[in-house]
């Protein structure tokens, strides 16, 4: 019987990509950097797609492992599957994924991604995929505009040159997480969290992480459970098991960074 082994990844274009994503990820939005585009094929159709390039503040992460190269690590930028694809193939994916990583980018070490736990899941995938959790923060960066889309307020800000038609609507934030300025354009600043898993394309830098690896049952210690954008008490220890013993699964989840437009 077909299963997630039989789902397929090859590379496709960036323009491919991006229009799967915009109609499939729940933010609608791609990450305009990216520079690793695969695509997963089930039964000759594209049903998911993964986005990998630069993160947005390359300095900033480069540090959570010592004596990384500026182009030694990667972001896992975007992440999108659609529900026709068998059990457990959003995994197998991301297994896929870091195995191509391997052979064709020996000169990456580490993958980073952002789960969005304010509007879509706290990073099952991840969990099933091998990554270690190294972050929980509450967050206050996203924010619903008046016109019902959701920003975020990085791109306000001085110094980036992106989203230019909403700085002209809306004007520019004096700093990051401004509710004053918030409210004062009508905007709503969403509560939720934001959690930073870690893939170790060379084990040997796990030695190197200069933050703690947590523990996944932080996560419902934290109040930052979330499953397909519903917030879930209770405790995520009865998930598969993943990379910690008795922890994972699978949910589509994605990596968090605005778009660059």
């Amino acid at each position: 019987m077909a299963g997630a082994k039989d789902i397929l990844l090859r590379p496709i274009p960036s323009s491919e990509a991006r229009e799967f994503i915009r109609r499939t990820h729940y933010s609608g939005k791609v990450v305009n950097n990216s520079q690793l585009h695969l695509g997963v094929f089930w039964n000759g159709k594209l049903e998911g797609a993964m986005q990998f390039g630069p993160s947005l503040d390359k300095r900033k992460i480069q540090g959570l492992v010592e004596g990384t190269g500026w182009n030694e690590f990667i972001e896992l930028n975007r992440l999108a599957f659609t529900d026709a694809l068998p059990r457990n193939s959003e995994s197998r994916a991301l297994g896929i994924a870091m195995r191509l990583l391997r052979k064709h980018a020996p000169h990456v070490k580490w993958v980073v991604s952002f789960a969005d736990a304010t509007q879509c899941g706290d990073g099952t995938i991840y969990r099933a995929s091998g990554f270690v959790l190294t972050g929980i923060k509450e967050s206050a960066d996203l924010m619903r505009m008046p016109d019902g889309r959701v920003c975020h307020s990085i791109v306000f800000q001085d110094g980036n040159y992106g989203a230019t038609q909403d700085k002209k609507r809306y004007g520019k934030t004096p700093g990051i997480n401004s509710k004053k300025w918030a409210a004062s354009v009508g905007a709503m600043i969403l509560p939720g969290y934001q959690l930073r898993y870690i893939y170790f394309l060379d084990p040997a830098c796990r030695e190197r992480l200069t933050v703690p690896v947590l523990p996944f049952t932080a996560i419902a210690d934290a109040g930052a459970g979330m499953y397909r954008g519903k917030p879930r008490a209770a405790s995520i220890d009865s998930d598969a098991a993943g990379f910690h013993p008795a922890e994972g699964g699978a949910t589509p989840t994605a990596a968090l960074q605005p778009e660059q437009v």
